[in-house]
């Protein structure tokens, strides 16, 4: 299947709009980062576990669970150098700034992908390609 957008920047798949179903899941990829704060590592779990699930089924989830997935290993990385900069007093600063950002993309990447746009995080680190 080839990846298309059309004149909005809606994300379309063999010239076919991506369905609603679909559109759902690919929000919950990025929405159940936030189940960090009940499981320990669910911003990972989350996302992986949907993922897992729907990759082989719809080309639009494996692309946005991928893209969660990858911003949310980069946002622990990134994490843990903030962690050990603590020393320097500017890890405090860094964790805040991390978390903030985190907050906000996580739900415009949901926004988006209810949508049916393909979102693409800043500063990830693509390790799942």
């Amino acid at each position: 299947m080839r990846l298309y957008f059309d004149e909005e920047g809606i994300c379309v798949y063999d010239r076919n709009p991506v369905s609603r179903d679909d559109q759902t899941f690919g929000m919950l990829c990025h929405l159940l980062a936030f189940s960090t704060f009940i499981i320990p590592f669910g911003s990972i779990i989350g996302p992986l576990v949907i993922w897992l699930i729907k990759k082989d089924h719809s080309p639009y989830v494996n692309e946005q669970g991928k893209e969660s997935l990858n911003f949310q290993i980069s946002i622990m990385i990134y994490c843990i150098i903030s962690s050990i900069l603590i020393i320097l007093f500017i890890g405090v600063l860094l964790l805040i700034a991390i978390g903030i950002a985190w907050f906000i993309l996580v739900i415009l990447a949901s926004i988006k992908a209810n949508e049916g746009s393909v979102y693409r995080y800043p500063v990830t680190i693509r390790f799942i390609k």
